[in-house]
């Protein structure tokens, strides 16, 4: 087998790890609420959630065709192919992906460790970004598109970042002040138990309109690392094989579960009660099939996290913990860069190693090792299905993290 195939396998292997920690990373975004008030025991939850993944996963590929055309600059003005990136054989544009790839799991599982609902769609671009400019300078990243259309990393990925939350925020803090305003006659005990029979069907299209969005983005880096080595030649469309290995990493991921986001997002942002879940879930789900069928690379946790807040805002008398809120829009704000400069330190690293199947091996490595340093630390301080709903403490949840790094 040549380095090259060797190199080709190790990011399609990675790409599926990336997929594989984005299902579990992003199970809150589907399922939080429902666990937290009770609408679906947390195991249920999360074994819907991975159904639906894998079944939105097949219904659109505009988003993966994003991630194969819209980041990177494959190609010159003509349309020809870079020579830089594919005269090798399309080992530089290998090690690129792979590169980009690990600063992406590495944020993902930082994120995770501390309880952060950060965007796994803006690790993976920010790992994208970060080891393109690296290797290539900024030139590199296809910026914008070519006049004619919203394209490129700033009108597909940037801007639906800060527009999607806002919008989320606003269609689940009106639908909340609706549904109260609505029931308000309504006995409290029948109002909850109404809702949460509701909240099954709103968080199952959540799961459902996930798989359409962040599935794709793997089928994406795959497509491009097969575009790359000519295993593929269609830049509009993506193999099958592809989409069935991204369905099934991340449903797995997505069922073996988040909990510590999911705790985060269910009871550390407000205090949920089963109209307000419905009314965020149903927010969520309405703006990320719409960024799906557009096309648009949003990230499901900016969603779902404005959807919850928009909740907590519409209720009169709710409680918002503004703190954690600040902590997750810090997490926002800093996952591109921090994940673009883990994706640059990997390919410096492979750099210094002279390229080739040495690089990827080493960025594999310490991948691995970085990742098992994290999970062993994470094991001081568990939250699994069993403590998911345990009451908030803002002191305790808080210093969880610290305690466990240092």
């Amino acid at each position: 087998m040549s380095p090259e195939l060797l190199i080709l396998l190790l990011v399609i292997t990675t790409a599926l790890a990336f997929d594989f920690t984005n299902g579990f990373h992003d199970t809150a975004n589907a399922m939080a609420t429902s666990i937290a008030t009770k609408a679906l025991q947390p195991k249920t939850a999360v074994a819907l959630s991975a159904v639906l993944n894998l079944v939105g996963a097949f219904l659109s590929i505009e988003v993966a065709l994003t991630v194969t055309n819209a980041v990177i600059n494959i190609q010159n003005a003509d349309g020809s192919p870079k020579p830089e990136l594919i005269g090798d054989g399309g080992l530089s544009l290998l090690l690129i992906l792979l590169a980009g790839l690990v600063g992406a799991i590495l944020w993902n599982v930082v994120t995770w460790l501390f309880g952060l609902p950060s965007s796994s769609s803006h690790a993976l671009f920010g790992g994208m970004i970060g080891a393109t400019v690296a290797s290539l300078g900024w030139s590199g990243v296809k910026w914008v598109g070519d006049g004619s259309k919203l394209d490129g990393v700033i009108g597909k990925v940037v801007l639906p970042a800060f527009i999607s939350p806002a919008i989320a925020l606003v269609v689940a803090g009106v639908g909340t002040w609706l549904v109260f305003k609505v029931t308000e006659g309504v006995a409290k005990k029948y109002r909850e138990a109404g809702f949460r029979w509701g909240q099954i069907g709103s968080a199952s299209l959540v799961s459902l309109a996930h798989g359409t969005n962040d599935a794709q983005k793997t089928m994406g880096i795959i497509t491009l690392a097969l575009l790359a080595t000519g295993h593929w030649e269609d830049t509009h469309s993506v193999p099958f094989w592809v989409k069935v290995a991204c369905a099934l990493a991340i449903a797995i991921g997505t069922y073996l579960g988040g909990w510590r986001i999911i705790r985060t997002l269910g009871q550390g942002l407000v205090k949920i009660s089963s109209p307000q879940g419905m009314a965020a879930e149903s927010a969520s789900a309405s703006v990320i099939l719409a960024a799906s069928h557009l096309g648009f690379a949003i990230s499901t946790t900016h969603v779902a996290t404005g959807s919850i807040l928009g909740s907590g805002v519409g209720r009169p008398g709710a409680e918002v913990r503004w703190s954690v809120a600040v902590r997750m829009v810090t997490a926002w704000l800093i996952t591109l860069p921090m994940a673009g400069a883990a994706g640059a330190l990997t390919w410096f690293i492979g750099h210094l190693l002279g390229g080739g199947l040495a690089a990827a091996l080493a960025m594999v490595v310490l991948l691995l090792a970085a990742v098992i340093y994290m999970w062993r630390h994470s094991r001081r301080e568990p939250v699994d299905h069993t403590n998911v709903n345990d009451e908030w403490s803002d002191e305790k949840d808080a210093d969880r993290s610290d305690k466990e790094v240092g």
